[in-house]
């Protein structure tokens, strides 16, 4: 599995990134900047949103802690205590969140939802997944470029849990999360496909987004601030007419899937004891 990185530029601002700063797609060669939506290369996902239809980050959210405040001590005081969790299973699992490459982070709600989400079982849906994570992720960056905050691991000098993505995510800035808009986002999108599981979505999408702080490479503030934007980017998406159609295709297409009583393809106890691990 290939994990490129990507960087746009003249247009869609850059993607999004993933536990090293680049979001991941699969199939697709690392391209270093990424080309303008009309030469997109193949295997490259597009979003819904055309880029003047981003929610605006910068806009939407108030400016990060500063140094020195109340609040950037109570963020440093949960990075101490997420810092705890290394070595145990909820850092395990913080460390697969990382991964944002497909088909890895298809089965991130796989348990939530008692179904496989694989291209083959559910292909409405893993397009779904991969499109609204592009929209989810751009529309973080108005605000991480405006204010480039330092990661907590550069502050405190402490291991991240996905160490070969260290040099990357310092050039990327931290608030918000990438990560934890995208998440919040699949979280709410899935909870209309699939309402009757709606609060273990909802657990699993936050967690989701937990699993940066204890990966040591977000602050809580980055993590809320990514919550927000998700939640946006997923009321925008709804005025999109392909949006819609994706949205009522896969809901139809998971609703066969559980009939057939498939099953989850992630350890459901696993991930369940490693969720119940906290700070």
């Amino acid at each position: 599995m290939t994990n490129p990185g990507y960087r746009h530029r003249n247009g869609l601002r850059r993607l999004v990134i993933c536990a090293a700063g680049a979001l991941m797609f699969s199939n697709v060669q690392s391209l270093g900047e990424a080309p303008a939506p009309d030469k997109m290369p193949p295997g490259f996902v597009a979003g819904y949103l055309p880029k003047e239809a981003l929610p605006d980050s910068l806009a939407l959210l108030p400016p990060p802690p500063a140094t020195g405040s109340a609040a950037q001590a109570r963020d440093e005081e949960a990075a101490k205590n997420a810092l705890a969790l290394n070595g145990t299973p909820r850092w395990n699992l913080a460390a697969l969140d990382a991964d944002l490459s497909f088909p890895n982070a298809a089965g991130t709600f796989s348990c939530a939802l008692d179904a496989p989400v694989t291209e083959a079982d559910t292909p409405h849906l893993y397009v779904l997944l991969r499109r609204s994570m592009t929209d989810a992720g751009l529309a973080t960056y108005a605000a991480k470029d405006a204010y480039k905050r330092a990661r907590p691991f550069m502050v405190n000098n402490q291991p991240i849990c996905s160490p070969e993505y260290r040099k990357r995510l310092e050039d990327n800035g931290a608030y918000p999360s990438g990560h934890a808009s995208l998440g919040w986002a699949w979280a709410l999108i899935l909870s209309e496909i699939a309402p009757e599981r709606t609060n273990a979505i909802l657990a699993r999408g936050s967690a989701f987004g937990d699993s940066r702080s204890i990966c040591n490479v977000h602050w809580e503030s980055d993590v809320a601030g990514g919550r927000l934007v998700g939640a946006g980017v997923v009321a925008r998406l709804h005025a999109e007419a392909a949006f819609r159609a994706d949205l009522e295709a896969a809901r139809k297409e998971l609703a066969a899937v559980r009939s057939k009583k498939l099953g989850a393809t992630r350890d459901c106890r696993a991930e369940a004891g490693a969720m119940a691990i906290h700070p």
